[in-house]
């Protein structure tokens, strides 16, 4: 590591590679609640986070494991588990009183079609304004879970119900 008066360590957590501050920033300057979406190795995490001078506000989240009390049998981690996640965080955040958001997907690639982006996709057909193109969704068989096989399919449709009649 650098020495001398003239050298500036950076913020501990730009260090460790888990924030962006300027990305951060630009996505604050919007005064709109995030939809902060991280996909880990074994599961999805939304959070609608609201932004104040003393700390971050949750107003809203859900977590991939919450589908198997709705009768989810599939994995946790892929395409349909992230859009069910994120249609069962967008209900939440519409009864929290939220109507719009900004999507931060943190220091994820951009990818077409990821699951990133699936999530995204279910808050949008949730009810929430989420400004996209829907050139980077997914195709709609991952999204129902019809490229998973027929078991992630008939469970989809289970978990949907149950969501849709809240």
């Amino acid at each position: 590591m650098a020495k001398g008066p003239r050298y500036k360590v950076p913020f501990r957590r730009r260090r460790e590679g888990k924030t962006d501050y300027r990305h951060r920033a630009n996505l604050l300057k919007g005064e709109v609640p995030r939809a902060v979406v991280r996909i880990t190795n074994t599961q999805t995490i939304v959070q609608i986070v609201d932004f104040h001078m003393d700390g971050d506000m949750v107003l809203a989240s859900a977590v991939s494991r919450e589908l198997l009390k709705l009768g989810w049998k599939g994995a946790h981690s892929n395409t349909t588990a992230s859009y069910l996640t994120g249609y069962l965080a967008g209900k939440r955040a519409l009864k929290a009183g939220v109507e719009e958001a900004v999507l931060d997907i943190g220091l994820k690639s951009k990818v077409h079609g990821s699951k990133v982006f699936a999530t995204m996709k279910g808050m949008v057909d949730a009810g929430l304004l989420i400004p996209h193109d829907d050139s980077v969704l997914p195709a709609e068989n991952r999204l129902n879970g019809e490229a998973f096989g027929e078991a992630a399919a008939s469970s989809f449709k289970t978990v949907m119900s149950k969501l849709e009649s809240e």
